[in-house]
């Protein structure tokens, strides 16, 4: 908030302090009417005050101010009305716990600010220039030192005063604004504002910067505006500056004799001139982000030939996001808050259920060619019947018709929702640091309605970061939640998986890589990796979503293109990119 008050001005500048071709002034003061029978009205003259009654006025103007009593200071001026302002302003909005002020003596060097100062009128209203000899004045120099009871540095500084003889035989220090301070100029302010820390760094893991990154740019600006705000009373780390500012709008305007020619358009930026209280130093913000891992991400999304696409890695012991691009970075973050049917990929889930309902790798699945599912013929990418496949082939090569049956046989409509939540975290409620889509697996009131689930299809809606924390899961073995700043609260999953099925599903993911799907992967996937490569039919388009989610190491990584087919033809090589990177934290 700008404490600052606009401080009056009238200016004698000091080219005629020390001779010009003006005569005596009349000092207008509230006191006096100007009638006739009334006191008769101080006026400024032509001849200067001795040194002796320069220095005596100077150092009786300075006393008083110092004492705190300023009008008595604001009498001993040639405008004591607005010297009273300018004073009285000081005083308010600085707030000083002691003054100190020492005559210095004679000078012939005015400050740069009474320089600037424009020959006028002491006042408007005053009398014409009297024959003979324009006032001349004397120049006193003196010492300032400003205490502040939360800092026991004070402020100090050097500043220079006119003093002019009045008619009475008295001496009347000649006021302008520069009185107060020699930076202080004809329509300016001492403003009194919190002082920030310089906005700390917002970086990757390894301290590098992030904002070459385009799909980091929400993410940037959310943390950047989430900083402490000039004004915010709730802000204990903030300092305190002093400042000659210009007068707020709205204040009352210099006089209109009073000018200043360094300052006519304006400041164009505030003039510190002492620093009370430093501000708490702000510590650099380091993400979960790797920049070599988004550096990777961003080329694969914005290879895709133009279509959108997504890409979330994700650190599998830490729940760390490592990195998440979306193309074009200018559209919806479909990495977070993409909402659309993550296909085949759902399987790991599925395959999950089954186990923990009984069946085992080399449990028979067969294979139909087709299957119906609410009215609807379903197929698989492979045509051809294969009556010979056990959960491991299902799984390997993708079976929709497999899964189905299967699922139809020995799940329930809530197994899929249920395990999904319970194991993997997906419906809980994530806060990852930036927006985000929960993945949504409602429950159905029937097998029919859950058969399309069982393959990702249906009403599932998912994205990149759900599916990568899936891949995340099986990695590890714990679902620990997806965070962007380190340290966030992190929701946990009601259980695991048993070691035999966690075990299981770890050598099917690890199988599609070395004899699946996941195999036609080119470049291929880093040795030991496991994936499942999902293809999603979505209505009303001529190409299927491509969707792949696999792990290498501490590494899961997610990708989503749309309209790119086969998951193996442009999520899987995107994926494998990234994972040939690798988690080098």
């Amino acid at each position: 908030m700008n404490k600052g008050a606009k401080i009056g001005v009238s200016v004698i500048a000091a080219a005629v302090l020390l001779g010009g071709g003006y005569g005596a002034y009349a000092l207008v003061s509230g006191d006096d009417s100007g009638k006739d029978g009334a006191k008769k009205p101080r006026t400024v003259v032509a001849e200067p005050p001795s040194p002796e009654l320069a220095a005596s006025g100077a150092k009786a103007f300075l006393d008083a101010w110092a004492k705190g009593d300023l009008s008595a200071a604001a009498k001993l001026t040639d405008d004591p009305d607005k010297a009273q302002a300018g004073l009285q302003a000081f005083q308010d909005n600085v707030k000083p716990s002691a003054v100190h002020l020492t005559v210095g003596g004679p000078t012939t060097a005015p400050s740069a600010a009474a320089s600037k100062s424009a020959s006028a009128p002491a006042s408007a209203a005053a009398s014409a220039p009297a024959q003979g000899a324009a006032p001349t004045g004397v120049l006193e120099s003196f010492k300032a030192s400003v205490e502040f009871a939360e800092t026991g540095s004070p402020w100090n500084y050097d500043g220079v005063l006119g003093v002019v003889k009045m008619s009475d035989g008295t001496a009347a220090v000649h006021w302008v604004p520069n009185v107060i301070h020699p930076k202080l100029d004809a329509g300016e302010t001492i403003a009194v504002k919190p002082l920030y820390a310089a906005p700390a760094a917002i970086t990757d893991r390894k301290g590098r910067p992030l904002a070459s990154y385009p799909s980091l740019t929400g993410l940037l600006n959310k943390l950047k505006s989430a900083a402490p705000q000039a004004g915010d009373p709730a802000d204990a780390g903030s300092g305190v500056v002093i400042s000659a500012a210009d007068a707020p709008a709205g204040s009352a305007s210099p006089s209109p004799s009073s000018s200043a020619t360094g300052s006519g358009g304006g400041k164009a930026a505030d003039v510190k001139l002492f620093t009370v209280k430093e501000p708490k130093p702000v510590p650099n913000l380091k993400l979960t982000i790797d920049a070599d891992l988004q550096q990777a991400a961003e080329q694969e999304v914005a290879a895709q030939g133009g279509k959108p696409a997504s890409m979330v890695a994700i650190e599998p012991s830490s729940g760390n996001i490592l990195a998440y691009a979306f193309s074009p970075s200018t559209g919806q973050n479909r990495a977070f808050s993409g909402a659309t049917a993550p296909g085949s990929t759902m399987k790991v889930i599925t395959a999950a259920a089954l186990m923990e309902a009984g069946v085992t790798p080399t449990s028979p699945m067969p294979c139909p060619e087709t299957t119906m599912v609410t009215g609807k013929s379903i197929s698989n990418d492979e045509p051809g019947a294969h009556p010979e496949y056990t959960l491991t082939d299902a799984f390997i090569h993708s079976c929709n018709t497999s899964f189905i049956e299967k699922g139809k046989d020995v799940l329930k409509p809530n197994s899929l929702p249920s395990i999904a939540k319970d194991v993997f975290g997906l419906g809980l409620v994530w806060q990852t640091g930036l927006s985000n889509f929960d993945t949504d697996i409602p429950v159905e009131g029937n097998m029919a309605g859950a058969a399309s689930e069982f393959i990702g299809q249906g009403k599932v809606r998912a994205n990149p970061l759900g599916m990568a924390s899936v891949a995340a899961t099986v990695q590890s073995g714990v679902f620990r939640q997806p965070i962007l700043v380190p340290g966030m609260e992190q929701k946990k999953a009601a259980r695991t998986l048993s070691p035999e099925v966690l075990g299981n599903l770890q050598s099917l993911m690890v199988q599609t890589v070395r004899s699946g799907t996941a195999s036609e992967v080119k470049p291929a996937l880093p040795a030991g990796s496991g994936a499942k490569t999902g293809t999603a039919e979505v209505d009303n388009s001529p190409d299927a979503n491509s969707w792949f989610t696999a792990y290498s190491g501490n590494l899961a990584v997610a990708a989503e293109v749309q309209g790119g087919g086969h998951g193996s033809a442009a999520a899987g090589p995107a994926v494998s990119k990234v994972l040939r990177v690798g988690n080098k934290g």
